[in-house]
Order: structure tokens, then C-alpha cells, then sequence
């Protein structure tokens, strides 16, 4: 049942999220190994992109990706916060005189998060690459014209095997370990610390609302070069062979640009 409900939840809030992934998942793949000033900014901030995407693509457009977004949703956050609920459960995240351990949360908080989101990696892949599709006067980042969720995967998943499925999956890990960890260490710390001072009611719903403000502040500012780094990878380009594209830069162009975080990887 913890799973379950845990996946329900995520996907309730995805509902009234995904907008604002559409807009950072653009915003990240704005201007990748260009210098800043020789490229145009499609998107100058979270307003001006969202305007931006509503004018040109359409208001739909700002919910783009959302069935990929909410099944990764229900199957990364069921298996985190269900696997993480039960470890705490089962007391294994308290020290020996019942206080809990930040160590052990970050720990168990990043295990669970490494199981959901490597399951979870394929549909994630495909979300990113829909939510990058746009009108060629706004695109940014690779364009790969995905019908919808079903053909992307049936499409990839034919092209390039089931390892292509899970291309990037390993880039992924290191944002969502630091973000899990980060996440659910603070929670877990924030509420136990507000509990202690008494700041509000025994069993108050505010206790798990400022807990939870407080540990999104902390995953933001932990996570956001990683979740970078990890967007890029998922929605570079492919040879025939599903290795990533070796381009050099004079092969790049103004919309379609081959997003490589590993230089060593560029051609002469």
C-alpha cells in the first residue's frame, strides 16, 4: 500500500509540475557548448519561457511529456518513498538511542532512489524528449519528432535494442542519489527537529508542509547541475549504431546542436 499511495501522490502533483519540467528541461538545453552571447536565447527566464512556449507552441504544448511524466512519477516515486517508508518502518534509520540518523536516511534515501529511477530510466528518456519538441523557431536541443510515448519507446527500443532503452540511465543515477538522499535525509531531519521544538501541534499537517518546503530548498540547490548534466545526455542524438554522435563544431547548427557533456567525445 506505501508504494502505491506514495506513486499516486507523486502523480498528483506531476499534474500541476510538469509545466514547469517542460520549461527547465528547454531552459537546460539552451545554449550547451556554445559561449554565452553567441547563441540566441529563446528562453531569457521561467516567465519569458513560459510566454514564450504558450505564444508560440500553444498552451497544450506546456503540458507536453505528461503521460511519460506521470507513469515515471508513479513508478520512480512508488519504489523510492515505499522502499525508503518501509526502512523506516522497520526501524533501520535510527541510531542505537532512537534518534534518527542522518547517515543512514541519506543512505537508504539514495538506494531507494537508484532502484526507482534506473526501472524508471527509459520512460524518463522519452519524457525529455518530448517535452524538447518545439516549433523550429523556438527549439532548442535535439529534435526527435516523437509521436507519443508508446511509438518513441517502440521506435527506440526497435532502432537501437533494449540497451538503447536504457541510454543514460548511468548519467542519471548521480541526480537522482544526490537528489533522493538530499530529499528525504532533510525531510526526515527537518520534521523530527520540528517535532522536538514544538512548533506546531502534535500531528499537524504543517509539520510535513515546512518539512517538505525546507527539503525542496535543499534538493534544488544539490541537485540542479546534476539534473543538467543528466537532461543533456538523455536527449543527445544517436548514431545508427545508438552510440552518441561525434559532431564537430562546424557541423553544429542554430536548431539542432549534439549535446555532449564528455569533450573527449568531440571529433577533431
Amino acid at each position: 500500500m506505501d508504494f502505491l499511495m506514495s506513486g499516486l501522490a507523486a502523480c498528483g502533483a506531476c499534474l500541476f509540475t510538469n509545466p514547469l519540467e517542460v520549461v527547465k528541461t528547454r531552459m537546460q538545453l539552451q545554449g550547451e557548448l556554445q559561449a554565452p552571447g553567441t547563441y540566441q536565447r529563446h528562453y531569457r527566464n521561467v516567465f519569458h519561457a513560459f510566454i514564450t512556449i504558450g505564444r508560440v507552441d500553444g498552451l497544450a504544448a506546456l503540458q507536453k511529456g505528461l503521460g511519460p511524466a506521470l507513469l515515471y512519477q508513479f513508478l520512480m516515486n512508488g519504489i523510492r518513498l515505499g522502499t525508503y517508508g518501509l526502512a523506516e518502518a522497520g526501524g533501520y534509520l535510527h541510531s542505537d538511542d532512537g534518534s534518527l540518523s542522518p547517515a543512514r536516511s541519506a543512505a537508504a534515501g539514495a538506494l531507494a532512489g537508484v532502484m526507482g529511477a534506473y526501472l524508471g530510466s527509459p520512460i524518463y528518456m522519452v519524457k525529455t524528449h518530448l517535452q524538447a519538441q518545439a516549433a523550429s523557431e523556438i527549439a532548442v536541443g535535439h529534435q526527435y519528432k516523437h509521436q507519443g510515448m508508446f511509438q518513441a519507446l517502440t521506435k527506440i527500443g526497435q532502432k537501437h535494442g533494449l540497451v538503447g532503452l536504457w541510454r543514460g540511465a548511468m548519467g542519471g543515477l548521480p541526480r537522482v542519489i544526490i537528489g533522493s538522499s538530499t530529499q528525504l535525509c532533510t525531510f526526515s531531519s527537518t520534521k523530527d527537529l520540528m517535532t522536538q521544538w514544538e512548533l506546531f501541534p502534535p500531528q499537524s499537517w504543517k509539520v510535513a508542509l515546512a518539512a517538505s518546503m525546507v527539503s525542496g530548498i535543499a534538493v534544488v540547490l544539490a541537485m540542479t547541475p546534476f539534473d543538467v548534466v543528466s537532461t543533456r545526455l538523455y536527449n543527445q542524438p544517436t548514431d545508427t549504431q545508438g552510440k552518441f554522435m561525434k559532431l564537430s563544431p562546424a557541423q553544429w547548427t542554430k536548431q539542432e546542436v549534439c549535446f555532449i557533456t564528455d569533450f573527449s567525445l568531440l571529433s577533431p
